[in-house]
């Protein structure tokens, strides 16, 4: 199948379910306070699920892949930081330059990862993509939470800002859920087959339910409209910057297998996700942007992603 084709094929729920949010929105079928209500559906109750469910599963064995890890992990983080770092030159508050840091290096691993791997690759390719969905969703998001929190913290005095940080934290359910879901593995625990069935069913409707609410927010009347210059950098750093970088880190510092090497590449060059949107909603800090900036990166991941199977097949 050519890659132009697999891609869309795979691409093109991501646009359904974003067009279902926008026409519920333009025909007043959900009204003016759905977006905020589904994405706090998905933040209080879906993605705990979820992150509870993939990190309770993960197994020493499939998920310790040492110089993978680091890869994509410093692929991420370093286009992570630089944004950030850009982004307070703009000038803009932390809890917006992390948003923007989470544009440019948050890939959509986990709803469009597994299945364009799956079919790229193959599944021998599996285990490496769920190491990746664990380090976006678990370590830079969480890595982002923090950050955020410390930016939104008015008290100068350090001992009590740490303090303040840190109930904040112990309330995000984005940060408690995959901590109890470690306790499974390391306790040897299992999960009852009710329990089972409910994470999934719940989980499974965070990825849906984000991008439906991403429609609904792009589909609102707004006054204003987000400079170009910066959304067209943030595509620019997530479909470029990021696998290209991952590539350098996997084919000339850790020499990777020639498979392994091609996932995380193909990893790190997917679209922005959905997680960005959810924290920007949630806090109420670059929405607007990061709407677009999804939008964008997925409309032209089209293009880049399937240059790059071309090229490498």
């Amino acid at each position: 199948m050519p890659a132009m084709l697999s891609t869309l094929i795979i691409v093109i729920p991501v646009f359904a379910l974003i067009f279902a949010g926008w026409l519920a929105r333009r025909l007043a079928v959900l009204g003016s306070n759905a977006t905020t209500e589904l994405n706090r559906f998905v933040v209080y109750l879906a993605l705990p699920a979820l992150l509870f469910d993939i990190v309770a599963h993960a197994r020493l064995s499939e998920i310790w892949q040492p110089g993978f890890i680091a890869v994509f992990a410093l692929g991420c983080l370093a286009v992570f930081a630089l944004t950030i770092l850009v982004s307070l030159k703009r000038p803009l508050h932390l809890a917006d330059a992390v948003i923007d840091g989470l544009n440019a290096g948050y890939a959509n691993v986990g709803f469009i990862g597994f299945p364009l791997v799956a079919v790229a690759i193959g599944r021998n390719a599996l285990g490496p993509t769920l190491v990746a969905t664990m380090i976006t969703v678990c370590v830079l998001f969480g890595a982002a939470i923090v950050l955020i929190e410390i930016g939104l913290q008015t008290e100068q005095r350090p001992a009590r800002m740490v303090l303040k940080v840190v109930r904040s934290l112990g309330r995000n359910p984005l940060l408690v859920a995959p901590m109890a879901g470690a306790v499974v593995p390391i306790a040897g625990l299992a999960i009852p087959s009710a329990a089972e069935t409910f994470l999934k069913l719940l989980g499974g409707a965070a990825s849906p339910c984000a991008l439906v609410a991403l429609g609904l927010f792009l589909a609102e009347q707004r006054d204003t409209k987000p400079d170009a210059a910066p959304a067209c950098l943030l595509v620019g750093f997530k479909l470029v910057l990021q696998p290209a970088l991952t590539w350098v880190l996997a084919s000339f510092v850790f020499e990777l297998p020639a498979a392994l090497s091609h996932t995380a590449v193909l990893l790190a060059a997917l679209p922005t996700g959905t997680g960005p949107f959810m924290l920007a909603e949630y806090y109420r800090r670059e929405a607007g942007m990061t709407s677009k900036v999804i939008l964008a990166s997925t409309v032209l991941s089209l293009l880049s992603v399937s240059g790059y199977l071309y090229v490498t097949h």
